[in-house]
């Protein structure tokens, strides 16, 4: 098969042919029909998770048709159409056994754990706890551009942030993560604002249901013109980038008893960010952590989108190649695509 591979964190991602995988006796092996570019991934191949281990191949956002069954694997066969969550539970654990399987004790994590999808065929673990099958109307494009992204974002607006109609959310970083939670945020009736550096960036989350924009690059203090925009702080904010002015200004913006969901994944040096703590004890602030989501709860994210009320593939952007993919990956910090690019491996 072919495959997008690096030997050594920061170093060219190449194309090459290296044998098909085997499914474990508990999993299957998926043929890949589409996969997202995730800044995630960009994460793992600069070493900024210690999971990764080059030689690696990156890649999460997977959406295909089972190829190969392990043999106690029940309920799933060849030809189903899939997509899997970035963190598949063991199903055994504590955690799993309480439904949360986006934090299992023993996960399994595609493009991390594990080599990933920036492949023609990917094994996936756990496959009976796991898989998510495609609802037939949902094409791979659509199914990979929810990848990490959406469902991620779906999680932290509705499951963490508890967003609610007629309430006011910040989103702090308009790319595939923020833009995503604009979307959903505004299909359940609350009043969104997208703060990023980039004006174009702005210009999308606008387009995706945004009832303001804040520009950064422009404002230089982003907590006090949420206020004036909310007469008094948001109910909650996300910080979708990872950085410590994001995640400085989301806790900053909040009103009492506002709710602080931090997405966004930190660098290596820059994970043990000071928070504002005396603001989250004056006003009795929540924090949130938000790690993916667990395959029990995408059905009510596909009810959304049968609906109407979401419509994930108009945040593709861009459709392209496995080498083209790579590149896209390797220039993520330098030049973050707006939207989301997928990559399609075709039939």
């Amino acid at each position: 098969m072919k495959v997008a591979i690096y030997e050594r964190f920061k170093g060219p991602i190449e194309v090459r042919t290296v044998p098909d995988p085997r499914p474990s006796a508990d999993g299957v092996v998926v043929r890949v029909q589409a996969n997202g570019v995730c800044r995630s991934d960009w994460h793992g191949w600069m070493g900024h998770d210690s999971d990764v281990v080059p030689p690696h191949v990156p890649g999460h956002e997977m959406a295909g048709v089972v190829a190969e069954v392990g043999a106690s694997v029940r309920r799933w066969r060849a030809g189903d159409r899939v997509t899997v969550p970035f963190v598949a539970g063991c199903g055994h654990c504590p955690q799993c056994r309480a439904g949360h399987h986006q934090v299992c004790d023993h996960q399994f994590q595609i493009g991390f754990t594990g080599w990933g999808s920036f492949a023609e065929y990917v094994a996936v673990d756990y496959a009976d706890t796991n898989l998510v099958r495609i609802p037939d109307p949902i094409d791979f494009i659509a199914a990979a551009s929810l990848g990490c992204r959406f469902t991620t974002a779906f999680r932290a607006v509705v499951d963490q942030a508890r967003v609610a109609a007629g309430e006011w959310l910040v989103v702090h970083g308009c790319g595939g993560v923020g833009l995503s939670a604009i979307m959903i945020a505004n299909a359940i009736g609350a009043n969104v604002i997208g703060v990023d550096l980039r004006a174009e960036a702005l210009r999308e989350a606008e387009r995706d249901g945004a009832a303001s924009t804040i520009d950064a690059a422009r404002v230089a203090d982003v907590p006090a013109a949420v206020a004036e925009l909310t007469a008094g702080g948001a109910h909650a904010s996300i910080d979708a980038f990872g950085h410590p002015s994001t995640c400085r200004n989301s806790v900053l913006c909040l009103r009492t008893h506002g709710r602080h969901v931090q997405v966004g994944l930190f660098a290596t040096e820059q994970r043990e960010c000071p928070v504002p703590m005396a603001r989250v004890l004056a006003k009795e602030l929540e924090i949130y952590g938000s790690h993916g989501i667990a395959a029990h709860r995408f059905p009510a994210l596909f009810s959304m989108i049968r609906a109407g009320k979401l419509t994930p593939g108009e945040l593709v952007q861009q459709v392209v190649t496995l080498e083209d993919g790579a590149r896209i990956l390797t220039d993520m910090d330098r030049a973050p695509p707006t939207g989301i690019a997928v990559i399609a491996f075709g039939s």
